[in-house]
């Protein structure tokens, strides 16, 4: 597991890695969850601009992406607008975990092509049960 904010892990094509995109400083739950998926890394960003960086990286083998909605600089739906917008990610798990409670979030997820909503406080577990499921089907 990597966790940081400026430095990005070395460019690695062998290890899908999963990317968790959150500001706060509670993501060790999720981490540890995320961590037991057998044959993956996990890198914790603290924005949706590193995010973004990283995914640029040609060499990246980025697996899916785990983000918080409020996240400085690019925020979740502006990170996952990009994502889709790119032809290499087009079809990458996109999770979302947020403690955002607006009724219309779930729809406008959706639509923005976000493959599951966890809504704060969530179930680590949940979050990695489907992750798994997201990371089989493709």
């Amino acid at each position: 597991m990597v966790s940081g904010t400026a430095s990005y892990p070395k460019n690695d094509v062998t290890t899908p890695t999963v990317l968790i995109v959150e500001d706060d400083d509670s993501t060790t739950p999720l981490e540890i969850a995320l961590a037991a998926l057998d044959g993956v890394k996990v890198v914790i960003l603290a924005n949706g601009r590193e995010a973004i960086d990283l995914l640029r990286l040609p060499s990246m083998n980025i697996a899916a992406v785990v983000t918080d909605l409020h996240v400085p600089h690019v925020d979740g739906f502006e990170l996952i607008k990009t994502i889709r917008a790119d032809e290499r990610y087009s079809r990458l798990p996109v999770v979302v975990v947020s403690g955002d409670t607006h009724p219309d979030v779930p729809e406008r997820l959706r639509t923005l092509g976000a493959d599951a909503f966890f809504s704060k406080p969530y179930s680590p577990a949940e979050v990695r049960k489907t992750l798994r499921g997201l990371l089989n089907a493709t």
